[in-house]
């Protein structure tokens, strides 16, 4: 192991975040990085424990995962971290985890919440800055692994969608010896990691790279080109020797409220798409979709919804409240909660940290019902009506007397996704559930080869990350993806 006992000589130090009156002025790196000594002392902290919860992953009862999905190989490293063995390190990562530059920057840390340490004095292993720390330094020493590009006899495989399923199947079927075609629908590659992330948590420079290099290895890119389209469909099932399906779980769930559909009323990703856009093009000043000057409100407590606070605030909102529907979660683990389960407490995010800090406290409400969007006399979003919720039987009960009004010029919806968007799989003939939620229909249990509706193309189509599972982690997404590729590769003999 590394550095016995240096759990206890050494307190736990990550990341840091830069002040909130600096970042907000940009849509920079929210973090800074600790130096090289102090990554190779938190390293050493880890005691490269008999049973590794941090590398097992599994929900322990929980809906949440806790420990890495895709089993990464985190003691081992740790201690090639602590001994300043970062090529060693890179190699190690890189057995697991194909796109280490992406989960250690947006992954809430599975791993750390299954830390031994934690149970301890709550304060884990920095392993997800320590991650970041093997992923930097191998970018800067010439970046991953290259592998020898597809002969020209390999089977040709076709990935629908870029995002993190995507770009990971991709890069393993690549690997694999496979001919590699990716298509997009928007103009840039990367999915959700390109336009449903902003840029301050993601910069967009880390996933232009991996893409670069996935071109210079043979993968093709094509942009522009959506797979919804009978033509496009067309020409898949005919060109290409197996579909993999990554499009994610893009259909959006809506609000039970009225005159959603007024103007200034927008799904969360769609005002994260416009404002990532303008940002790209050096602009954030002039996005389609602007919260300047406005009065916001974001419906959906989670990591988009933060998000969306975190932009707003760039943008020049006037105030940002963050509604969420569930009561407000315990500060501190409960007796139904124990370690390794995922812990159900709250957090205050950057965005939330940076609305608190600027919009004069408090900006979050928990158990809050929308009722209403209210409108203008050009039918335009002015205000939200709500009502609180009272939890306490287990089921909401609105509370008689609570309805209020709250100004919105802007209503952002982030209550998560119902499962894939239908096109894609209605153009591929990929039969869905009739029961539950619209996900794609498995030929077996546990599989990722999916049921075809009458009369669809002879090509084998199979389905992978949120495309198959419906809306999860992007973590959880590159695991599936790589169980995905390794049922593709049984079949085409890769």
């Amino acid at each position: 192991m590394g550095k016995p006992g240096a759990f206890l000589k050494h307190d736990r130090q990550a990341h840091t975040l830069r002040p909130v009156a600096e970042r907000v002025r940009d849509y920079d790196e929210l973090y800074v990085e600790p130096t090289e000594d102090e990554r190779r002392a938190q390293a050493g902290r880890c005691m490269m424990c008999g049973v590794a919860f941090c590398q097992f992953g599994a929900s322990f009862g929980g809906a949440r995962p806790s420990g890495c999905p895709l089993h990464n190989l985190i003691p081992e490293w740790n201690e090639l971290v602590y001994r300043g063995r970062w090529d060693e390190a890179a190699e190690r990562l890189a057995l697991t985890s194909p796109l280490p530059e992406f989960t250690s920057r947006v992954c809430p840390a599975l791993c750390e919440a299954a830390c031994n340490l934690g149970t301890v004095n709550d304060e884990p292993t920095t392993i997800h800055d320590n991650e970041r720390a093997i992923s930097d330094w191998e970018w800067a020493h010439g970046g991953p692994r290259r592998f020898e590009p597809a002969a020209a006899d390999a089977p040709r495989v076709v990935v629908v969608g870029s995002g993190p399923a995507g770009l990971a199947a991709a890069w393993d079927l690549a690997r694999r010896g496979a001919a590699v075609t990716v298509l997009e629908r928007d103009d840039r590659p990367g999915g959700l990691l390109m336009y449903g992330i902003p840029n301050m948590k993601l910069g967009k420079d880390v996933v232009k790279r991996r893409c670069d290099l996935m071109q210079e290895l043979g993968i093709e890119f094509r942009l522009g080109t959506d797979a919804a389209d009978p033509a496009v469909a067309d020409e898949l099932a005919e060109g290409f020797d197996a579909v993999v399906v990554a499009a994610g779980a893009r259909a959006a769930r809506g609000l039970a409220a009225r005159n959603v559909e007024a103007p200034g009323v927008a799904f969360a990703v769609d005002y994260l798409t416009a404002a990532t856009r303008a940002v790209l093009e050096g602009a954030p000043e002039s996005a389609a979709m602007s919260a300047a000057g406005l009065d916001v409100v974001v419906i959906g407590g989670g990591d988009t919804g933060n998000d969306c606070v975190g932009t707003a605030v760039r943008q020049g909102a006037r105030s940002v409240r963050q509604l969420e529907f569930m009561p407000r979660p315990a500060d501190r683990r409960l007796p139904g909660n124990p370690w390794p389960e995922w812990p159900n407490t709250g957090k205050c995010d950057y965005g939330q940290e940076e609305a608190i800090a600027l919009m004069g406290g408090e900006m979050r409400a928990w158990a809050v019902d929308t009722l209403e969007v209210l409108v203008d006399e050009e039918g335009a979003a002015r205000g939200a009506r709500v009502a609180d919720l009272d939890w306490s039987q287990g089921k909401p009960e609105r509370i008689a007397g609570s309805e209020r009004d709250l100004p919105a010029q802007l209503v952002l919806i982030a209550c998560g996704f119902t499962g894939p968007e239908r096109g894609v799989m209605d153009a591929l003939g990929v039969a869905l559930a009739e029961q539950g939620r619209p996900l794609p229909v498995m030929a077996q249990p546990g599989g990722h080869l999916c049921v075809r509706t009458e009369g669809a193309p002879a090509v084998p189509v199979y389905a992978a990350g949120d495309a198959r599972n419906g809306s999860s982690l992007v973590v959880s997404a590159m695991a599936d993806a790589l169980a995905c590729v390794k049922e593709v590769a049984a079949a085409l003999g890769l």
